[in-house]
């Protein structure tokens, strides 16, 4: 038999779904047949396919999380993209904690919400690290333990859920051009330095992820599960 790719069909649930990498993803799933819902705080662009549901979600939140999954009939995927980061404001606790509340236990508030729905369709999470999930990151400390903590707790929750027939995986994205890696894009120093460690010498795109998720969500990957997955360009081969 042939590897199947085919997401066709597949519902898929996309937080942080407005942003720069969730966006990308949901556009990537519409065009390959899937059914997207995107959940974010910040409302969807005017330009954003009308076939996309969107759900108001803060992440941060049980109830919001628990009332987004009585809302959603059938799931097949469910994807981790939201989050932010707050340079050199993070080793203040009261931000520390809000940061690994949205990347980390946000992470999951979802993993238990859509359980049972995962179940049912024997579908999979995918979760995000970070280039920071390898690497100190002084200026991010909070978002640096938490994406490290993500590859901890993807690793714990495919050996849990793995009884349900629930894969559980996640993507390690290089150095990409969002709005959250503005700052890092805008400070000469630090993207000299970035650039020089990436072999084809620039920062990738959000769509240039697209393609790793939807493999981790087809059954093609069936055998693929607990794992982080770098996709960075050979930034971690230098």
């Amino acid at each position: 038999m042939t590897p199947d790719f085919s997401v066709t069909g597949k519902t898929v649930l996309i937080t942080g779904g407005t942003g720069g990498i969730g966006s990308e993803f949901a556009k990537a799933f519409l065009a390959h047949g899937a059914n997207v819902i995107v959940a974010d705080m910040a409302q969807p662009k005017a330009d954003m396919d009308p076939r996309i549901r969107y759900e108001p979600l803060d992440v941060t939140s049980d109830e919001a999380v628990d009332s987004l999954a009585a809302r959603v009939e059938t799931l097949d995927v469910v994807i981790h993209c939201a989050g932010k980061l707050a340079r050199w404001e993070e080793y203040k606790p009261s931000v520390f904690t809000n940061i690994l509340d949205i990347h980390l236990v946000g992470n999951l508030r979802l993993a238990n919400a859509f359980r049972e729905h995962l179940k049912k369709t024997r579908g999979c999470l995918i979760n995000i690290g970070s280039m920071y999930s390898y690497f100190g990151a002084p200026q991010v400390p909070a978002y640096a333990a938490a994406k490290t903590a993500v590859v901890s707790l993807t690793k714990s929750l495919a050996i849990a859920f793995a009884e349900d027939g629930i894969r559980v995986n996640a993507i390690a994205p290089g150095w990409i051009k969002t709005e959250i890696s503005r700052g890092g894009r805008e400070n000469p120093a630090f993207n000299d330095k970035v650039v020089a460690r990436i072999p084809n010498g620039e920062w990738a795109e959000p769509s240039d992820l697209a393609g790793t998720a939807i493999f981790l969500a087809s059954s093609a990957s069936s055998l693929i599960n607990g794992v982080t997955i770098p996709v960075d360009g050979g930034y971690c081969a230098m």
